[in-house]
């Protein structure tokens, strides 16, 4: 990854730099916005903590003020090209509540949901893998009902009338049939590509889209030259459905996943070209990120890792072991920070927020509490110390983990509250469910919590005990009080990811074209894709 590898050396490389959320929507909402993802109602209290359907009315509430709305206000020209992940419409099918637009973007090239296996023909299903088990019980359930019925009728025990049974079996059958239709079209009902408003390719094509995805982020550089502008380029890279172009498929040795991450660096380095070809590398902030740790429990059906590595850091997406929360942090600005720097403080994606609203000399809310801080005075090294002394890490909403970084000590502690429960048990992930949930019999508690210090045990590998830490209770204390102040910070907000916010509602669908023509069409015309040099 030379690109990437460039941008470290040339900037800071935040070492323990974290998610404020190990999934994807919360995770966005708290970069978007500065603020914990439960502030904004974008924590979920059921199983699912992401939204899944593009026809969903749950999103980031207009309420909340992103750091695009705010740079817009100032003059910048403003874009999100990739992945949005944080909802579209509530009420109709083309109202755009929650739509990027909505949001303080003016351009959105790209997907309103994410990136699933059942997008790509050949992938499988994740999203039938994790119903399947609920779906056969419902049927279940539904046959043995009415079967039990029938048969009390037959014998004369209790008097149900032909037409009772003849609605319900209607009912049942009108139920499956959507489900069935809603399923076999699934691909075709939420992975589309968007411009701005309009649909212009549904189902998505994965030919050539990185391609397709650097033009348009390389076009809207062009057309912002002599103009301050934010470009949001979300990757769809390396998320499942992994996918190459034909010019760095099968080149890498760790296989598909290596071909996706190399891919995603050429784009990177082309927009580090393009800044250098309009004099813009010494005036634009420039930062790598990702929104979660790698998917430790995606295994394709051969057998070959796609859900990524996470070093010597436990668990993985969903999860908030390191191995879910640590991600990457770069930082480029030449000139202004100082290049080839690493620091090892605690920072969040959150920290985003505040650092670019004061670059851009816009005024940060003073009406809600932003929990991100500032990262320049770290960055320039004014000062060695990170603002967060405490970071609160939640799975979906129910408060996980707290990490504790003493401003008089070099010791990162952190307690959980609960933990997953691996299955199997001697592994690092829930490979039975695909992802790690959040409560009920899928945790297991801890009382006391289970202590680490990060700084002598990253891999979380051997919990704290009173017997091996003589500060135990009082860490533990400390923890608690802080635990008690942040919680009295927040207020009741509408939840987004609720079960009515998260399921498909069919006058929610965004379609390009009807029902009967499956939802289908191509306007997208790729013209000239940038050229692609692969070693």
């Amino acid at each position: 990854t030379p690109n990437i590898d460039r941008l470290a050396e040339e900037g800071v490389t935040l070492t323990q730099h974290i998610a404020a959320s190990p999934l994807c929507t919360p995770s966005r909402a708290a970069f978007l916005t500065g603020r914990y993802p439960i502030r904004s109602g974008m924590a979920a209290f059921s199983r699912v903590g992401v939204f899944l359907f593009s026809a969903s009315s749950g999103g980031l509430p207009s309420e909340e003020i992103t750091f695009s709305k705010l740079l817009k206000q100032r003059g910048y020209a403003t874009a999100l090209i990739g992945k949005w992940h944080l909802g579209m419409n509530c009420e109709s099918s083309n109202d755009f509540c929650h739509h990027p637009l909505s949001h303080g973007f003016d351009y959105f090239y790209g997907l309103t949901v994410t990136n699933f296996r059942d997008c790509k023909p050949g992938q499988g299903s994740v999203f039938l893998k994790g119903v399947q088990k609920s779906l056969v019980i419902l049927i279940q359930i539904i046959g043995i009902t009415l079967v039990s019925l029938a048969i009390v009728q037959y014998i004369g025990l209790l008097k149900v009338s032909f037409q009772a049974l003849a609605y319900c079996l209607l009912i049942t059958a009108i139920s499956l049939a959507v489900l069935i239709f809603f399923f076999y079209h699934f691909r075709h009902l939420n992975c589309f590509l968007m411009r701005d408003h309009q649909i212009i390719q549904q189902p998505l094509s994965y030919e050539n889209l990185t391609q397709r995805l650097t033009k348009e982020a390389v076009q809207f550089i062009g057309r912002n030259t002599d103009a301050p502008f934010l470009l949001v380029l979300s990757y769809l890279h390396v998320h499942t459905a992994l996918y190459a172009s034909k010019n760095f498929r099968g080149k890498s040795k760790h296989g598909l996943y290596g071909d996706a991450v190399e891919e995603m660096d050429w784009s990177v380095g082309q927009i580090l070209n393009v800044l250098e070809k309009y004099n813009l590398s010494n005036k634009t902030l420039v930062y790598f990120t990702s929104d979660q740790g790698a998917h430790v429990e995606e295994i394709s059906s051969s057998g070959e890792v796609h859900g990524g590595y996470n070093g010597v850091y436990k668990g993985g997406k969903s999860m908030n072991w390191e191995g879910g929360i640590r991600v990457p942090g770069l930082l480029r600005l030449p000139g202004v920070i100082q290049a080839g720097a690493y620091i090892d403080e605690p920072t969040s994606n959150m920290d985003i927020f505040p650092t670019i609203v004061k670059l851009a000399k816009a005024q940060l809310p003073s009406d809600r509490i932003i929990d991100g801080h500032d990262l320049m005075p770290l960055l320039q090294g004014k000062v060695t110390r990170s603002k967060h002394e405490f970071l609160f890490h939640y799975c979906n909403a129910y408060l996980n983990a707290v990490r504790w970084h003493p401003g008089n000590s070099e010791s990162v502690w952190k307690v959980f509250f609960f933990t997953p429960n691996f299955s199997p048990e001697d592994s690092n992930g829930c490979y039975d469910s695909h992802v790690c949930f959040c409560h009920g019999g899928f945790i297991t508690q801890h009382d006391p919590p289970l202590l680490f210090d990060l700084s002598r045990d990253p891999e979380e590998k051997v919990p704290l005990t009173p017997e091996t830490e003589s500060r135990f209770y009082e860490i533990l204390r400390v923890i608690n009080l802080a635990v008690d102040n942040h919680t009295r910070s927040l207020h009741a907000v509408p939840d987004q990811l609720s079960w009515d916010n998260l399921l498909w509602k069919p006058w929610l669908q965004p379609c390009c074209s009807s029902f009967f023509q499956s939802c289908y069409c191509d306007y997208d015309s790729e013209g000239s894709l940038p050229e692609v040099l692969s070693g």
